[in-house]
């Protein structure tokens, strides 16, 4: 294999690794209350939507010399109000989204030692202590992990779809709630994160620059695929009868599966959560210590303790925030970045007002949804 296809697959599986995490695990949930062909439509359309705008900030990436993390990028070419937004995005979507494996790996763990989940704050705190542990050790010498880790959940997916297919009843599938047409919308849009790993595929492919276009389509249109038969699959068994950790409601295989989902993502995003300190804030050691990991641990600690979010609503409302605002900043990047940017691009995208301000609206709109609905 040639450095640049060697290249092509390793940031290929980053861009992976970094979007399915726990926000898969509560799909099936979500898709079985709307009906799976309402959630089928929402993953096709914003799956489109978002590897379009990651196409956007690709292309960001390779119009600048420097490099950066989002808050960087957006200062760059969006002014200090710009970095402001995205160090608001960054900070409200990575903690949303560890919070969110703190809860379900949690459960998972509680679920898979004990049989129950009362033990669910204690199995949070070791997966944490653990994590926080290994992280110390350095997360790039963990990139070889993460890339191993994504192949083992796509083929397990894989499996489990061609397992669970003699027992889909499609009487499960073919039901349409209209009323309840919007609530995968939330799930789905955080499922289908991965931002700030872009700026991370940009460091690993530097040299092979030319294929970083084909990195980000295939490594947005895998999880879409994996997504689609996951949920067929559980939603067609299960109907109804989902979990909102999807693989809670099957046996341990299952479960391992969502823990090592979970912790691959949790490496991928402390990662760009160290990265945005060191490149765009240049903070030691100790500060992004406290940031990445301890800071997701209060967090985890307040709302078990208040029970103030379920892990369904710790992603819809991490997905709409994040993600709209991400999504948006991307497109204004780009089109900044094609007049000022100091470097010539490999790829360089048709974008204009009419596509901006309609991806817009469907970002606001999901916010609307989610917030005030």
């Amino acid at each position: 294999m040639n450095i640049h296809k060697k290249r092509f697959w390793i940031t290929s599986f980053t861009l992976i690794g970094s979007i399915i995490g726990a926000g898969f695990l509560g799909l099936p949930y979500v898709f079985s209350k709307s009906g799976f062909l309402i959630g089928l439509f929402w993953l096709v359309l914003l799956g489109g939507i978002l590897c379009y705008s990651k196409l956007a900030l690709g292309e960001v990436t390779l119009r600048t010399k420097e490099q950066h993390q989002l808050t960087g990028y957006a200062k760059k070419y969006l002014g200090e109000k710009g970095k402001a937004i995205a160090f608001f995005s960054m900070f409200f979507g990575i903690y949303s989204a560890l919070l969110a494996y703190l809860i379900g790996e949690g459960q998972s763990l509680s679920l898979l030692f004990t049989g129950s989940l009362n033990n669910a704050f204690l199995f949070g705190f070791g997966f944490w202590l653990i994590m926080t542990l290994l992280l110390q050790e350095g997360l790039r010498g963990l990139k070889k992990v993460e890339s191993r880790g994504v192949l083992v959940i796509m083929v397990t997916i894989l499996i489990i779809f061609i397992l669970f297919l003699p027992n889909v009843n499609f009487s499960n599938l073919n039901y349409i709630k209209t009323e309840n047409l919007l609530i995968p919308f939330g799930v789905t849009l955080f499922a289908l994160l991965g931002f700030v790993a872009i700026p991370e595929l940009r460091r690993e492919i530097k040299g092979s620059e030319k294929m970083l276009k084909k990195s980000i389509l295939f490594g947005s249109i895998v999880p879409i695929f994996l997504y689609a038969i996951f949920s067929f699959a559980l939603v067609g068994v299960l109907g109804e009868n989902v979990n909102e950790v999807a693989t809670l409601s099957f046996d341990n295989i299952i479960v391992v599966l969502g823990i090592f989902t979970m912790l691959t993502s949790y490496f991928v995003l402390s990662f760009a959560l160290g990265d945005m300190f060191f490149y765009d804030f240049h903070k030691d050691k100790r500060l992004r210590f406290i940031f990445v990991s301890v800071i997701p641990l209060l967090l985890y600690t307040f709302i078990t303790f208040f029970d103030l979010a379920s892990f369904i609503m710790v992603l819809g409302i991490g997905g709409v925030i994040s993600g709209g605002i991400d999504g948006i900043l991307a497109l204004l990047m780009n089109m900044k970045a094609k007049k000022l940017g100091d470097r010539k691009p490999e790829y360089s995208l048709t974008i204009n007002w009419v596509v901006v301000f309609l991806i817009m609206a469907v970002f606001v709109f999901g916010v609307i949804v989610e917030l005030f609905l």
